[in-house]
């Protein structure tokens, strides 16, 4: 099989590999927006339990929550789709680290802010959502980006849970071939390919929100 072929092959994929992308985001972005801010604003037991669903997906090992909500479920008589399992997983993954970045950006502004918003008296709903979140999104803005490209990269997981995604496609060709060396080098080449515009619009992105620090950094 030539070169060609093999890249053929493995492209068939791509449209699987995308639709996991969009579709994990879908679960990603609010997960990680609602629980970052939860986090954030409540303290006591109600933060404890936010911080525990938290880290149940940031901490929990991708594949093993492909496995146990593909297959165990279904022992408990809820069966979802294979697509629907590695958006929701790889998505909450995904916005379980987003809600950090959330929380983190939002602790970072300057507490005079809030304190001037509390003088004006606006409430507490309308200083986060008019003052701190807009400000703490724009500096969030390239890790959403990472955690973008790391999501792309964790759909190569998705080809266990029998989605025939990029990753499926290369395995396929490699039992056919056996010659896994052209074969999974074309794959790495192809996530690469799909990745790097991404971390590209991620760079285009922190210089149009943020000339300064990037004029600072060409000094």
């Amino acid at each position: 099989m030539s070169i060609l072929e093999i890249w053929l092959g493995i492209l068939q994929g791509f449209r699987v590999t995308a639709l996991v992308t969009l579709y994990g985001l879908v679960f990603a972005i609010p997960f990680g927006l609602i629980f970052g801010v939860a986090q954030y604003m409540t303290t006591g037991p109600a933060r404890f339990v936010v911080t525990s669903i938290i880290e149940f997906w940031r901490s929990s090992a991708v594949i093993i929550l492909l496995f146990v909500f593909y297959y165990a479920l279904p022992l408990a008589g809820l069966a979802l789709s294979a697509m629907t399992v590695s958006a929701m997983v790889l998505g909450l993954n995904i916005g379980g680290y987003a809600s950090q970045a959330v929380r983190a950006g939002l602790q970072a502004l300057d507490r005079g802010q809030k304190e001037a918003g509390h003088a004006l008296g606006l409430s507490r709903s309308t200083i986060l959502l008019r003052i701190e979140l807009p400000q703490a999104l724009v500096a969030m803005s390239p890790t959403f980006i990472n955690q973008l490209i790391q999501l792309v990269k964790a759909t190569s997981l998705v080809s266990l849970v029998t989605l025939t995604d990029m990753t499926f496609r290369a395995k396929e060709i490699s039992q056919i071939e056996y010659d896994p060396v052209p074969i999974y080098t074309s794959l790495l080449l192809a996530y690469f390919i799909v990745c790097y515009p991404v971390a590209l619009f991620g760079r285009w992105v922190e210089r149009r929100i943020n000339p300064a620090r990037e004029a600072r950094c060409a000094v």
